[in-house]
């Protein structure tokens, strides 16, 4: 036996923008026991299967296209107008989960388009709440994932800058600094969401407390990803899994305090069965 101590990060699990999405999708789940979510609902394999189970069915864009008179969940993630078109087209009813930060950030990127401005996203290319903000731009607006790509000697003099809803505060305002040192006027627009943004902050304090941390996140979540590196910066012995399967025994020592942590996409349940998984070792 081990007798681990372990307990779980309170301010880990869902973003309420996910509540949100999953609490819809189980209350038609609930009523129909079918329901097409374009994408995955959430950036976690195991939440998804425990929907899929109830009847969720995951498509991807290509699929929508042949889909018609149906029912189709919008994940937080968000939309560009193209895919609204398509169901305006295909009779489809879109249950739109669209998380409502994302939403505010379309919509002041839509107005600034609108206004011909030259707008600048900091994000992740091909993630989908970026498509989806650049949808708001007729695909004009230049996305950018580092200062390393973008040439800013050719830059124009003015420019608008907004930011994917989760990316790093500190890094936005250190982007919006190095800009604005180079000659160009930056009008800086933060909608960064601080539930997801903050969330660094507070595991740097978690990670330092126990002498294991178990990191539980979807391998296909980019904010899993930062930050479990967050902990495994303070804590050399971060282990990252996705899976109550992935969890080794030889990680642990005798009475040892293990911390168990998550991104915004996690699910509590599946922290809580790592938990109780532990603490029986």
């Amino acid at each position: 036996m081990f007798n681990l101590k372990v307990d779980i990060d309170s301010n880990s699990g869902f973003c309420f923008g996910v509540v949100y999405a999953i609490e819809m999708a189980e209350d038609i789940l609930e009523e129909t026991g079918q329901l097409y979510c374009l994408g995955d609902i959430v950036h976690n394999d195991e939440e998804v299967k425990r929907l899929e189970a109830k009847g969720l069915q995951i498509i991807n864009h290509d699929q929508l296209r042949s889909i018609s008179d149906s029912q189709v969940l919008i994940r937080a993630h968000g939309e560009p107008p193209s895919t609204y078109q398509l169901a305006l087209d295909n009779n489809l009813e879109l249950i739109d989960a669209s998380c409502p930060v994302v939403l505010k950030l379309q919509n002041r990127i839509k107005n600034s388009y609108d206004k011909k401005e030259e707008i600048y996203i900091y994000g992740k290319h091909g993630h989908a709440e970026v498509v989806g903000l650049l949808g708001q731009t007729s695909n004009e607006a230049v996305v950018f994932q580092d200062l390393e790509e973008l040439d800013i000697a050719s830059m124009p003099k003015e420019i608008t800058l907004y930011s994917q809803t989760t990316k790093s505060t500190d890094k936005f305002y250190e982007i919006n600094k190095v800009l604005s040192e180079n000659g160009i006027t930056v009008k800086t627009n933060d909608t960064i969401c601080r539930q997801v943004s903050n969330r660094d902050k507070e595991l740097r304090d978690f990670a330092q407390k126990f002498d294991v941390i178990v990191f539980v996140s979807g391998t296909k979540s980019s904010n899993g990803k930062v930050l479990y590196k967050v902990c495994k910066d303070q804590n050399e012995r971060t282990y990252f899994v996705s899976s109550l399967d992935e969890v080794e025994s030889q990680w642990f020592g005798k009475e040892e305090k293990v911390g168990i942590c998550g991104a915004t996409s996690t699910p509590m349940w599946l922290m809580e069965e790592i938990k109780s998984h532990l603490e029986k070792l």
